[in-house]
């Protein structure tokens, strides 16, 4: 064979594997950075859960997980980007049942729904509390709620933003309590806090993860878990059970979600990096010590759960307790 010819195969032989390689080079994934979007403000439940686990699925496939905080019409700005995003897993939402479900019913002609998302995982649920701030006259649940009944409609209650499970849990207590209160919306968790603080609202229901510092801190007193049981990193704090109020449960469950129709390889590599972040003793710990707990769903089992949460709530909404305000 003549060098020439051989020349000529070793040139077609590489243009061969260049051919093949090529198509699966193109479908590696992560080959950028992917954008997570928090729809809220930095300093909420979610900012804080979504940064951790970014910064962990970061370090599991080697590309950064980039945090945009997008706020605004309690979490639906955010989220309808992600929606009308390519879906090609580069850009993702840190999402609730409040943003993915709740926000679209109270809008009307809703641009997206829980169907413009594919479910990657859940990441933690989150107790919700009810809280005032330090400089408050009522040391306990009791006294505020006395308070409330005696003041209808005159005790100022701060949330996160409509939509939000906070937002929802507020409506559901109202109802479980039986009191009339003035229930104010921010956009996000940690103006919230701020307003609350300051005093310029009269108490507040929030999630454990983004209170806690606050609590702990001595500037917010907690006055009940709404979940069945006490928090873990507030021990003192009774719960609604505790409390006699057997009727009611708030909580706020987050997870990843990605655009409809994202490619199955995608979903799984994502799927994959979330439930190893999830398995990283540094990563439950430091959520325990926010105060949500590591609850990990694969993405049929978070499919799933969405779609019951969205029964759920579409009841509600159909009950005429659900509502804007």
């Amino acid at each position: 064979m003549t060098v020439k010819r051989r020349t000529l195969l070793a040139l077609a032989s590489i243009c061969t594997a260049a051919l093949v390689a090529g198509p699966a080079a193109a479908q590696a994934f992560p080959a950028r950075p992917v954008k997570v979007i928090v729809p809220f403000a930095p300093g909420g439940n979610l900012d804080v859960t979504a940064r951790l686990i970014g910064e962990a699925m970061a370090r599991e496939l080697g590309q950064p997980f980039v945090i945009e905080n997008r706020a605004g019409a309690g979490g639906a700005l955010g989220s309808d980007a992600v929606a009308k995003s390519p879906p090609d897993g580069y850009t993702l939402v840190a999402g609730t049942t409040g943003t993915s479900i709740v926000s679209p019913l109270l809008i009307p002609n809703p641009p997206y729904s829980l169907a413009s998302f594919t479910p990657v995982g859940m990441m933690a649920v989150t107790p919700l509390i009810l809280e005032v701030p330090a400089a408050s006259p009522h040391a306990d649940f009791r006294a505020w709620l006395a308070h409330a009944r005696a003041n209808p409609g005159k005790v100022s209650i701060a949330h996160s933003g409509n939509g939000t499970t906070n937002h929802i849990a507020i409506l559901q207590l109202r109802q479980a309590l039986k009191v009339d209160l003035n229930v104010i919306p921010f956009k996000g968790s940690g103006p919230a806090i701020v307003a609350l603080v300051g005093s310029q609202v009269d108490s507040m229901v929030d999630q454990t993860s983004s209170s806690l510092p606050q609590i702990k801190g001595g500037r917010l007193r907690a006055l009940a878990a709404l979940g069945k049981n006490r928090v873990v990193d507030l021990p003192d704090v009774p719960s609604l059970t505790d409390l006699g109020i057997t009727n009611f449960e708030g909580v706020t469950p987050s997870g990843l979600f990605a655009p409809a129709e994202t490619p199955p390889a995608v979903i799984a590599t994502l799927a994959q990096a979330l439930a190893k972040a999830l398995a990283d003793p540094a990563v439950r710990k430091r959520l325990q010590e926010l105060g949500s707990e590591v609850r990990p769903m694969d993405p049929a089992q978070f499919t799933a759960f969405m779609r019951s949460e969205e029964t759920k709530l579409k009841a509600l909404a159909a009950s005429g307790l659900l509502k804007g305000e």
